[in-house]
């Protein structure tokens, strides 16, 4: 079968019966409900001078790291990630914490929702349900709810969408409503350039044959660092793919030394987001970077970000990463949704 048949439209239909690809090209639609769910939550604005904490894991804690690259140098407090069962000591009383779990089952973020209460801290519940909507609903925190029936990792608009929205609401950031909004119209344009009845040499699937049979390295830099994270999460639970991220510069301070041994023992690939709009000096960083590991004789795919704003930019390098790594998944003959060893742990941990 042609590498064109193997990405047909009936090819990724075959090999996605619960609709990952599906809940990837919803995103557009899903930045706009995102916007309503937050408003009909009832939030309330109250400036929090030690700024947002996102508190989750996997699929759930994205959201944070990808609000704040989009905020970027336009930060007024801090906007961190937690993915801990304990918030750092600093997290008080100034401090808002957008609590997230998509089951509202997650033992960490539980813990989380129960140390930032007890340290003073405004909290926000963002969940489909569970324990923590019980939890919340008690203690009267607002809750803002999540559409159920996907997996957690497919929610990311909405997370990150929240997480936006908080970040203006507690004066940590200014509003990026308008840029939201913004997102999910060039989201929409670029989900029907990319989607299954798209080209065979359309960006994403291009990619996806590229990065076949890869172990793929994605590196980020500034706006794109959070990207490249979700892109490696994703290669792992959709294309069920080692996969690794890195960030630069750091990377040229130690990775860079291994990517000859490294190839002699594995069949590595790197993969650049670029961020066009990003300093001159990342953007250097990532050419020389690029040239030092294919010199080192392994490929190198580079991707740019599409866009006018940080959120546009963002959220496009998370679609098509999203899509590349459902794809895979289609290459490789695994359905992208179902993560056994993911299920499989946590029975263990019960």
């Amino acid at each position: 079968m042609s590498g064109a048949d193997r990405l047909s439209a009936d090819a990724i239909a075959a090999a996605d019966p619960q609709g990952m690809v599906g809940d990837i090209l919803d995103q557009p639609a899903q930045l706009t409900d995102a916007l309503w769910r937050v408003e009909s939550a009832g939030v309330a604005q109250r400036d929090a001078p030690g700024g947002l904490f996102i508190c989750g894991m996997g699929g759930s804690a994205i959201g944070g790291d990808l609000a704040a690259a989009a905020i970027g140098d336009r930060a007024r407090a801090p906007v961190t990630t937690v993915r801990d069962y304990a918030t750092p000591p600093w997290l008080g009383a100034g401090a808002l914490a957008l609590v997230a779990s998509y089951s509202g089952e997650t033992e960490e973020t539980l813990a989380c929702f129960e140390a930032a209460g007890l340290a003073g801290a405004t909290r926000v519940a963002l969940t489909t349900g569970g324990t923590l909507a019980e939890r919340a609903r008690a203690e009267e925190v607002p809750v803002i709810g999540v559409p159920s029936g996907m997996q957690p990792r497919a929610a990311v608009a909405y997370m990150t969408v929240a997480a936006l929205e908080c970040a203006a609401l507690c004066g940590a950031a200014p509003s990026l409503r308008g840029e939201i909004e913004g997102a999910a119209g060039l989201l929409g344009e670029l989900a029907a350039e990319w989607d299954p009845d798209g080209p065979a040499d359309s960006e994403a699937k291009a990619l996806a044959m590229s990065l076949a049979g890869a172990l793929p390295v994605v590196h980020g830099a500034g706006l794109t660092r959070a990207p490249a994270q979700r892109w490696k999460t994703q290669l792992n639970e959709n294309g069920k793919l080692a996969a690794f991220w890195s960030e630069l510069s750091e990377a040229d301070h130690n990775e860079v030394c291994g990517w000859e041994g490294g190839r002699a023992l594995a069949p590595l690939a790197a993969v650049m987001l670029d961020d066009p709009a990003g300093p001159d000096v990342l953007r250097r960083r990532i050419e020389l970077t690029a040239e030092s590991i294919a010199d080192a004789g392994a490929p190198v795919e580079r991707v740019s970000a599409r866009g006018e704003t940080p959120v546009e930019r963002v959220l496009s390098l998370v679609l098509l990463g999203d899509l590349v790594s459902a794809y895979l998944a289609v290459l490789a003959g695994v359905d992208p949704t179902p993560v056994p060893a993911i299920e499989g742990f946590k029975a263990r941990l019960a």
